[in-house]
């Protein structure tokens, strides 16, 4: 199973990844997690989606494996396709999101909370984009929504990622907790905006992403053509064959 939902509490439905070992989800899962988070959207009866995973981590990312089976640029259209789907599921939910985050959140992981509304995250986890080690490009768009610029600069150019702590103390992160509280925090924030009016909330939802200074769906899929130019240049490739390899 890669993408569940339950509604554990009134108003609030939680979309939960788990494909082990590491969450990297390959293109259907991509698909399969924006199918979820739009279907929870549209349900009049929730006001609130909590975005949590199981296992080791939150996110790592795209499944390179599946793109390394590929001879051809076919599985990179269909994950470049996926993770645009996925990412633009979240900001466009028509209710808030609150990202439940624990252990790593990498590549399209960034993605995904980058778009969220709120994020909650367990002591130790950690955020980061290590694009150019994967030979990729993007995310960025979503890196700047939680660090500031030259931040965000230095992160992408060195693959280092930052800590639950430092975002929260660039006010990225609503809360940070141990990791046995992780769901129960991200809940009771879930809880409290669900308790708004329904429909004020899906209202404020679209009157705040029209307000946004950053068209975080058309930037991301900018960002995208690179990958691709790097993919057709070759660069990707011999980038990429390094992935699980000693530097």
């Amino acid at each position: 199973m890669t993408v569940s939902t339950a509604s554990p509490a009134e108003g609030v439905r939680v979309v939960t990844v788990d494909r082990p070992p590491v969450n990297a989800l390959p293109v259907q899962g991509w698909y399969d997690l924006a199918d979820a988070v739009r279907v929870a959207g549209r349900d009049p009866e929730v006001r609130c989606v909590v975005l949590a995973a199981a296992g080791r981590g939150f996110n790592a990312g795209v499944d390179i494996k599946e793109l390394q089976r590929d001879p051809g640029n076919a599985a990179l259209i269909a994950v470049n396709r996926g993770c645009a789907e996925a990412f633009e599921a979240v900001y466009a939910c028509e209710v808030p999101v609150v990202a439940a985050v624990h252990g790593f959140c990498l590549g399209g992981g960034i993605g995904l909370v980058g778009n969220a509304d709120a994020i909650v995250a367990s002591e130790g986890a950690v955020f980061g984009l290590p694009e150019l080690d994967r030979g990729a490009l993007g995310a960025a768009t979503h890196l700047a929504r939680l660090v500031p610029q030259h931040l965000m600069r230095t992160l992408y150019y060195t693959s280092r990622t930052v800590t639950a702590a430092e975002l929260l103390a660039h006010g990225s992160v609503w809360r940070v907790v141990p990791a046995a509280e992780l769901l129960h925090a991200a809940m009771e924030l879930a809880s409290e905006i669900a308790r708004k009016d329904g429909h004020l909330l899906r209202l404020a939802k679209a009157a705040l992403n029209s307000i946004d200074p950053v068209d975080v769906r058309r930037s991301y899929r900018f960002e995208q053509g690179f990958t691709f130019e790097a993919s057709l240049a070759g660069t990707a490739d011999r980038v990429r064959d390094t992935f699980g390899k000693e530097a």
